[in-house]
């Protein structure tokens, strides 16, 4: 008998914020809708990006308390944490509350504190926690779970990171919509969006990244899901243009040949978008394959144009290396986007707005930059705390020092913007994109 007849998993973001662009879908929360799906009667999955009836509260509430009697909600961004608490705070009290999410996990006490009416907090990755919690397992039993208790908080132990390969993938019949390009609720594009994760971990160790650990500084171990699994589920997307979520696409170059020899197969036919390191341009009969198959936007961390910074980061690629992979990687019809992190321990202002020249010198289409960042379990923040004369305000903030202030910075940051994107790069751009679709 199942314990729980319908199962609302909401995505509480909507407005104008980054969180509320609706070009992708929430992935993660559809992960877990999907992985409690054979264990309760009903799951109904509310995106209110796009849900505008139900970004009215009153709407809300009253389906809630016709409809729902278990309500799950992923609370996965830094922005807007405190309006979505408080927004949180606001559903009814007498149906359980479960909140997951990246966010949620580094902020569990807060979540507590400012939801009086949240009775749980999933840790980390959470398909495995929710069908323990929706099977009826004892709070007590369920790693990885936060609960109330006779008014305290219990902390579990943390659930040991789930083998990707045994994971359901998201069920797209749960979507009422499509995801496409839109501001304010006004649609910029009529291609459509979609994202598919093949793997999960990295096995790099760059030093400013803390991507391949999860919200509770638990390193992911490199795991993948059967390459027929990530067929089959491609053939069931509709959309224009496929995300691959990975980390790292092409951690295993013969996997991923293989990847694309089954998209060429099947005649699976989209644009897709992979995120990636320079060593790719090491494996050219990878990239004829990648481009045959549909590879057209690469994302790629170069994060600085210095030696001593790249060295600094344990980014593990020099200047040079990144100049011969560029030659390479320009040859073929793919988009490059380049990703920039300024604001280094030592950098000065004249090499960081070196980072437009060699970004338009090495062949790059688009870029962006972030500011030298300090998370929870980042290797740098030792490294920050020790030097002198720099400092950071918070966690997953931005790293400041005695010359560089957030003034500084936005005046970097406008020059770096406007001297690579001029007249003849935006030029550059629409030609390209016409020409690659």
């Amino acid at each position: 008998m199942t314990k729980y007849r319908h199962v609302l998993a909401l995505n509480p973001y909507f407005g104008s914020s980054t969180a509320a662009l609706g070009v992708f879908p929430p992935t993660g929360l559809e992960y877990i809708a999907a992985n409690m799906k054979d264990l309760v009667g009903k799951v109904t999955l509310l995106d209110l990006r796009y849900e505008k009836a139900y970004q009215d509260l009153e709407t809300l509430n009253r389906f809630i308390k016709a409809e729902i009697d278990l309500l799950c909600i992923s609370v996965q961004w830094d922005a807007q944490f405190e309006n979505i608490c408080d927004f949180i705070s606001r559903l009814p009290d007498e149906v359980p509350t479960v909140v997951g999410g990246y966010q949620a996990t580094l902020e569990v006490e807060e979540v507590f504190k400012r939801c009086p009416n949240v009775d749980m907090v999933v840790r980390g990755e959470g398909e495995e926690i929710i069908r323990r919690i929706v099977s009826g397992t004892p709070s007590s039993e369920v790693r990885g779970l936060s609960y109330r208790n006779n008014g305290s908080i219990v902390h579990n132990e943390n659930q040991p990171l789930p083998d990707l390969a045994g994971l359901a993938y998201p069920n797209r019949a749960l979507r009422g919509h499509d995801y496409y390009w839109s501001l304010g609720g006004v649609r910029l594009s009529r291609r459509t969006f979609d994202t598919v994760l093949t793997t999960r971990g990295c096995p790099f160790k760059c030093k400013f990244c803390t991507f391949s650990l999860n919200p509770l500084g638990q390193k992911r171990g490199y795991t993948e899901r059967p390459i027929e699994s990530v067929i089959e589920e491609l053939k069931t997307i509709t959309a224009d243009i496929v995300l691959f979520s990975d980390d790292n696409m092409f951690t295993n170059i013969k996997r991923c040949e293989q990847l694309c020899d089954l998209i060429i197969e099947n005649g699976i036919k989209k644009t897709f978008v992979v995120q990636a390191r320079v060593d790719i341009a090491r494996h050219p009969r990878l990239l004829d394959k990648a481009q045959q198959a549909g590879f057209r936007v690469f994302l790629i961390g170069v994060e600085s144009p210095h030696d001593r910074i790249l060295t600094q980061l344990q980014k593990g690629i020099t200047q040079q290396q990144i100049r011969d992979a560029f030659a390479v990687l320009t040859r073929y019809d793919f988009h490059l986007h380049g990703y920039f992190i300024y604001g280094n321990i030592g950098e000065t202002k004249e090499e960081m707005l070196y980072i437009p020249k060699f970004a338009r010198e090495i062949g790059l289409d688009t870029i962006s930059f972030q500011k030298l960042r300090i998370e929870k379990y980042s290797p740098l923040k030792e490294v920050v705390e020790s030097t002198p004369g720099y400092y950071y305000n918070r966690i997953g903030g931005a790293v400041y020092s005695e010359k560089f202030g957030r003034k500084e910075f936005k005046q970097i940051r406008n020059r770096m913007r406007s001297e690579f994107y001029n007249p003849a790069q935006l030029l550059r751009i629409a030609r390209k994109a016409r020409r690659i679709g």
